[in-house]
């Protein structure tokens, strides 16, 4: 349900990027198609909470991610070739479904194929520093290189970052410091994969950070009431989400009362990352489910190629194979029943087969 509506907002953003349109206004048309799909559904019960998993971001050519401005911003206007990466989430009743997807004529599949071979490598019993090895595998055949420490992450209930990883080009202390996961059946992942144009060293510049979410490991005793005042409405409206300063109906008590609680780690801050200047990154999420019969992508559209225009591909034989492979395993057909023996016959002995 919250795949499906996040799918159906991300192709409306889509369809609705073009010059000239404000980036601003394109975030809230997503937030609030969000809203309104939500509030459509588990009417009658009242404690079924829903909404915004991760408020409409859209990020353009170096401007890795996060990017998400208030009302009170100047004007972010989009312009012919310019890279345009949306991100968005959904969640009804604490389940939560993530997607993006970058839009320019002329891009490369590389991002989009990262994905999917990350994708089919969701399978249990694999660790997770394979799949890290695999994406970079594949910046490599394009000549593209991974956005340092990205992470994709386990899906859990009310939980957008759960406690399994998946490190895309980790750094040196990242690589020493990270956890060695393995992948289980009816676990849930975001897969999310950033690739650059240039040396995929994110850097935080001086745009204002927008989006938070509540820390609920942290306890602290606020003093200023803007303060008190803002983490009560982030917790009766978003819960255990991440949320925007956009929502806010005031948008100056906002940037003023989030001040305090993000200095004592009461709210974790999500940053507005770039690139070098020059340089383009192309996104691409998915929220995947490990079934018992395979993998299922719920959330997470396919890539169109008419827009592909380049020479570059894949070459890892093994890589091209895992591309290729199917989610979902193929039913096995039941064997077929022998004729009923004529009478007299002597019916022929069937050794048992071991299971595979």
């Amino acid at each position: 349900m919250a795949a499906q509506m996040a799918n159906d907002v991300l192709k409306k953003i889509i369809s609705e990027i073009k010059e000239g349109v404000e980036v601003g206004t394109l975030c809230t048309l997503g937030d609030n198609l969000i809203l309104e799909k939500t509030s459509k559904v588990f009417v009658k019960e009242k404690d079924v909470s829903k909404g915004i998993a991760m408020p409409t971001c859209i990020s353009v050519d170096h401007c890795i991610c996060h990017f998400s401005p208030l009302r009170s911003d100047p004007p972010v206007v989009l312009k012919n070739g310019q890279m345009v990466k949306i991100d968005l989430g959904v969640h009804v009743d604490g389940y939560i479904a993530t997607a993006a997807n970058t839009v320019v004529v002329g891009a490369s599949p590389a991002t989009y194929e990262a994905m999917e071979v990350a994708i089919r490598m969701l399978q249990p019993g694999n660790k997770t520093m394979d799949i890290t090895a695999a994406i970079d595998k594949v910046a490599a055949d394009y000549g593209v290189v991974p956005i340092e420490n990205m992470v994709s992450h386990q899906l859990e209930r009310d939980q957008i970052d759960g406690e399994k990883q998946i490190i895309q080009n980790p750094g040196e202390k990242q690589r020493m410091e990270m956890e060695k996961f393995t992948i289980e059946k009816h676990e849930a992942y975001a897969i999310d994969i950033l690739f650059s144009s240039g040396k995929g060293k994110p850097k935080d510049m001086d745009t204002r950070t927008t989006v938070f979410k509540r820390n609920e490991d942290i306890q602290y005793s606020l003093r200023l009431k803007a303060a008190r005042a803002l983490m009560k409405e982030c917790k009766d409206k978003f819960g255990v989400m991440p949320f925007t300063l956009r929502a806010f109906d005031d948008e100056v008590k906002a940037k003023m009362g989030v001040v305090e609680p993000e200095k004592h780690g009461l709210l974790r801050p999500y940053q507005v990352l770039y690139e070098s200047a020059g340089e383009v990154v192309a996104q691409f999420k998915a929220t995947v489910l490990i079934m018992s019969n395979g993998l299922l992508k719920i959330a997470g559209l396919p890539l169109d190629m008419n827009v592909i225009e380049t020479d570059a591909k894949l070459k890892d034989p093994e890589l091209i194979a895992t591309l290729n492979s199917q989610l979902k395993k193929k039913k096995k057909k039941p064997a077929k029943k022998d004729a009923p023996a004529a009478v007299g016959a002597t019916a022929p002995v069937v050794e048992p087969v071991a299971a595979k």
